[in-house]
């Protein structure tokens, strides 16, 4: 195994030494060269057109002008014909020959006036279409920076600009995170520096580039490209920086290997990671707790309110943490998130969210698992990546499943598809949605998923329903469409990356929702969490209280807070940026020890 590991790599390398056409300009990339050249050529073409008729003007006047003065009685030679068309033509207008009839003077006159007006649009066209816009052009390319400077540390080092990596930057400018992006196109890099971007230009298969982007001195490379550039980028880091910390996507599994073996510490595959995350969303249902992550030595679980006794409920008299010991974090409502409290109360299409250990969440189950019919069956429309991880979730956890597809090339064993259009009733009722617990919306078109959102919701108002954003802005369209949980690629995909960067520190839990932990501020040292009113003043709620390395969950809301320990919270974007304002000193101190580390 090893050995066709190895021999596959070395044939990956040499492909990527000897420039392999697979690493070559993509299609973008060649259109706008191509556009490029296109507008060059009817550049000239407009130039050589302006030349030919100034020559034609010029040739006519002469002869009128010879023929005008020989009227006169007078006779001139052509080069002194040309002078004076010359001469009239641009303004200058000597006065050492003139004409003396009316004609002539009427003559002179409209090569005055046509010779000046065509020179106002040649001149200027010719000076600024190759000499002002060209150096305007080259200045605007040489804004985004090919080197950063000697003192920048810290840094997450981006390969490329799409959805999950804008996210990932929001994330990295939320919590003053420093990044770069590479660029390869330098009108690009222009653009995005336009935009707010930190960019730098360069090669991605070039080792100056890393060298210029301080990659000895960086956190963290991300490589999402394709397979191959992504190895490339990875093998070419690892020379350089062999501590750097570099995360690469895999479309194909069999690319993990080889990217590993390349020098990456952490692949991914975004495909996969959502589709697990959207089965996450489904089968904390009928009082069961399904993990969904762990952070600081907890247990992160979801699970549902319908079918258990905590319908109708308020969290104070169903007493969890008083019973089991688990942490409520909060609880979903058809995609809002509520921080826990006593006068919460819950219902059918509750979602709780805990935080315990494995002892405490399993107590939870057996005091409020349910065995509901529906819960065991789902349909799943899209079978592509996304929705095969889905069902293949579905399958380890024994739940009847079919998948809705209109191309049959996409069929794989060991699961029951339907071929056909979900938009179609029929399709659906064969899928079996009448008897499903949950449906799964997994298409990459966020306009199709809203439509079938909506659909499926009016065929059946009581079934979970499950949708996948491609861009995290339709993800409350999404949500008024009757889905009871959204899950964006590109804010999934963000968080699987982030959470290998800063997964001691900061967990994305869902869309917008962040565990996170920092020191205790001094302001809170020695207060009781009930004196601090940390939720009033930033919004975030507080998980669990750890000091000397024991972790508290359900933390005494009386007991006073050490000054050496650390705190765990829950809050959105907006509340962990207010907890930083309102404890500035926390934040700076939890960023000191990111950077030493």
């Amino acid at each position: 195994m090893l050995k066709s590991l190895g021999a596959t790599m070395a044939q990956v390398t040499q492909r990527l030494r000897h420039g392999d056409a697979s690493l070559a300009p993509g299609p973008y990339d060649r259109a706008q060269h191509v556009a490029r050249r296109a507008a060059r050529r009817r550049q000239m073409k407009t130039i050589a057109l302006l030349a030919i008729v100034f020559v034609v003007m010029v040739g006519v006047f002469s002869f009128i002008f010879h023929e005008l003065m020989a009227r006169e009685g007078r006779t001139f030679s052509w080069p002194s014909s040309i002078y004076w068309t010359l001469t009239t033509m641009t303004t200058l207008g000597f006065g050492d020959i003139t004409f003396e009839s009316d004609a002539g003077r009427i003559f002179s006159v409209i090569v005055l006036l046509s010779g000046s007006t065509f020179l106002l649009v040649m001149l200027p066209f010719v000076f600024i279409q190759f000499v002002f816009i060209p150096w305007m052009n080259e200045r605007e390319r040489r804004r985004a920076p090919r080197l950063l400077p000697a003192s920048t540390a810290g840094h997450v080092i981006v390969t490329s600009l799409g959805p999950v990596e804008e996210a990932l930057i929001d994330r990295a400018d939320q919590a003053n995170v420093p990044y770069v992006v590479i660029v390869e196109d330098v009108d690009d890099a222009g653009r995005l520096h336009d935009e707010g971007r930190t960019v730098m230009v360069g090669a991605l298969d070039d080792p100056n580039t890393y060298h210029s982007a301080r990659v000895e001195q960086a956190a963290t490379v991300v490589a999402t490209r394709n397979d191959q550039t992504n190895t490339n980028i990875a093998f070419t880091v690892r020379e350089i920086a062999p501590e750097v910390d570099i995360v690469a996507s895999a479309n194909s599994p069999a690319s993990v290997d080889i990217l590993e073996i390349a020098g990456a510490d952490h692949v991914v595959q975004l495909g996969e990671i959502l589709g697990e995350a959207m089965a996450a969303r489904t089968l904390g249902l009928g009082g069961h707790c399904h993990r969904i992550g762990s952070f600081a030595g907890l247990q992160i679980a979801e699970v549902g309110a319908i079918g258990t006794d905590l319908v109708d409920h308020t969290l104070a008299e169903s007493r969890l943490r008083a019973r089991f010991g688990v942490g409520i974090i909060g609880v979903w409502e058809r995609g809002k998130f509520h921080v826990a409290t006593a006068d919460t109360r819950l219902r059918d299409s509750s979602m709780l969210l805990l935080a315990g250990t494995n002892e405490q969440l399993e107590a939870f189950d057996r005091a409020f698992t349910t065995d509901s019919p529906t819960g065991k069956n789902a349909v799943i429309i899209g079978g592509g990546r996304v929705g095969r991880a889905v069902g293949r979730a579905f399958a380890a956890e024994d739940i009847e499943f079919a998948i809705i597809e209109q191309l049959p090339e996409r069929q794989r064993e060991g699961a029951r598809y339907v071929i056909g259009d979900a938009a179609d009733r029929h399709v659906l009722e064969e899928a079996g949605i009448a008897g499903a617990g949950a449906v799964l919306i997994t298409t990459h078109d966020d306009n199709v998923n809203v439509y079938l959102t909506r659909y499926c919701r009016g065929l059946r108002p009581d079934v979970r329903i499950v949708s996948r954003s491609r861009l995290d802005r339709n993800v409350s369209t999404l949500y008024r469409a009757g889905a009871d949980a959204v899950l964006s690629y590109a804010g999934t995909g963000s968080a699987a990356i982030w959470n290998h960067f800063r997964g001691e520190e900061t967990l994305l839990v869902a869309h917008g929702l962040n565990l996170f932990r920092t020191p205790i501020p001094r302001e809170l040292a020695g207060t009781s969490l009930a004196d601090s009113h940390v939720y009033r003043r930033t919004q975030c709620n507080v998980v669990a209280v750890e000091t000397d390395g024991e972790i508290r969950g359900n933390p005494d809301a009386h007991a006073p807070l050490p000054a050496d320990g650390e705190l765990v919270l829950v809050g959105t974007d907006e509340a962990e940026t207010r907890f930083s304002e309102v404890f500035p000193h926390a934040r700076h101190r939890s960023m000191f020890d990111r950077v030493r580390r």
